[in-house]
C-alpha cells in the first residue's frame, strides 16, 4: 500500500513537471512566432521582386536616373552605328564609281562631269582645281600650280575626314564615362543598403539584398552601354581611315590628270579664259 502511494505521488510530480515544461515551451514558441511576424512586417516594405524591372521600379530616384541615362546612352550608341554604317556604305560606293571614271579618263574634263555627279567629295576636289586654274593666269609654272592644288587637296581631305568622324566622339564619351556613371549608381544603392541596416538594426540578408541588387544592376547597365560604344568606335574609326585613304587616292588621280592637262595647254592664257579641253596640237609660229 505504501508503495502504491509513492508511485502515485511520483506520477503526479512527473505530470506537473511535464505540464510546466509544456507551458514554457508553448510560451517560447509563441514568442518566436511573434518575433518572426514582427520581422516580416518590418521587411514587408522592402522590395521582393528582384527581376530587373522590379528592381528598377523599387530603386531610389537617383539610381533610376542613372539607369535611364545609361539606357538612353546605349540607344544612342546603336543609333549612331546604324547611321554611320549607312553613310559609309553610300559614300564608299559613290567614291568607287567616281574613281572608276577618273581612272578611265585621259584628261580631267573628260571625267569631271561624271565624277562630280557620282561623289560630292570628289566634286570638292574638282572645284578646288577649277578655282586654282582660274586664279592662275600663267600656266608655265606647272610645278607651282600643282603645289598649290596639292595644298588645297590636303585641306579638303582633312575636312572630309572630320566630316566623316562626326558623332563618333559621342561614342568615345559614352565608352569612357558609362562605367563610372554605373559605378556611381552602385555606390548609391549600397549606401541605401547600409541605411536600411541602420534603421532596422539587423544584418539580415533580406535588408541588404535589394539595395545590393539595384547597385549591381546599375553597374551592369553601365558596362552594357560602355563596351559596345568602345567596340563600335574602334570599328568606325578603322572604316573611316580606310575611306580617307581611298579618297586620298582619288585626289592623287585628279592631280595626275591636272598635270597631264597642263602640259598639253598653251603656255599663256588670259585670266578667266581657262578652257578645260586642251587643243590636240599647238600650231607652230
Amino acid at each position: 500500500m505504501f508503495e502504491g502511494r509513492h508511485a502515485a505521488a511520483l506520477l503526479n510530480r512527473t505530470a506537473g513537471q511535464m505540464q510546466s515544461a509544456g507551458l514554457a515551451g508553448l510560451a517560447l514558441l509563441m514568442t518566436s512566432l511573434a518575433a518572426r511576424a514582427q520581422s516580416q512586417d518590418a521587411f514587408g516594405v522592402l522590395p521582393r521582386d528582384l527581376t530587373p524591372m522590379g528592381m528598377f521600379m523599387s530603386a531610389d530616384i537617383v539610381v533610376k536616373a542613372v539607369m535611364i541615362g545609361l539606357i538612353l546612352a546605349s540607344v544612342l550608341t546603336w543609333t549612331i552605328l546604324l547611321a554611320k554604317v549607312y553613310e559609309l556604305w553610300v559614300v564608299s560606293q559613290s567614291l568607287a564609281r567616281a574613281q572608276g571614271a577618273l581612272a578611265a579618263a585621259r584628261s580631267l574634263p573628260e571625267a569631271a562631269k561624271r565624277a562630280r555627279a557620282e561623289s560630292s567629295h570628289v566634286a570638292l576636289l574638282i572645284g578646288a582645281v577649277d578655282g586654282e586654274l582660274e586664279r592662275s593666269s600663267d600656266l608655265r609654272d606647272i610645278d607651282g600650280i600643282k603645289e598649290r592644288i596639292a595644298a588645297r587637296f590636303e585641306r579638303i581631305e582633312a575636312a572630309v575626314g572630320r566630316m566623316m568622324m562626326r558623332a563618333t566622339g559621342i561614342l568615345a564619351t559614352i565608352g569612357a564615362t558609362a562605367p563610372f556613371v554605373g559605378l556611381f549608381g552602385a555606390v548609391w544603392g549600397i549606401m541605401n543598403s547600409f541605411i536600411g541596416i541602420e534603421k532596422l538594426h539587423t544584418t539580415n540578408l533580406a535588408v541588404v539584398a535589394p539595395g545590393i541588387a539595384e547597385a549591381l544592376l546599375a553597374t551592369a547597365i553601365g558596362l552594357a552601354a560602355a563596351i559596345p560604344a568602345v567596340v563600335i568606335y574602334n570599328a568606325l574609326a578603322r572604316a573611316i581611315t580606310h575611306y580617307c585613304a581611298l579618297f586620298a587616292n582619288a585626289s592623287v588621280e585628279i592631280l595626275t590628270l591636272v598635270s597631264r592637262d597642263l602640259r598639253q595647254r598653251p603656255a599663256v592664257v588670259q585670266p578667266g579664259s581657262v578652257e578645260w579641253r586642251a587643243p590636240a596640237a599647238v600650231p607652230a609660229e
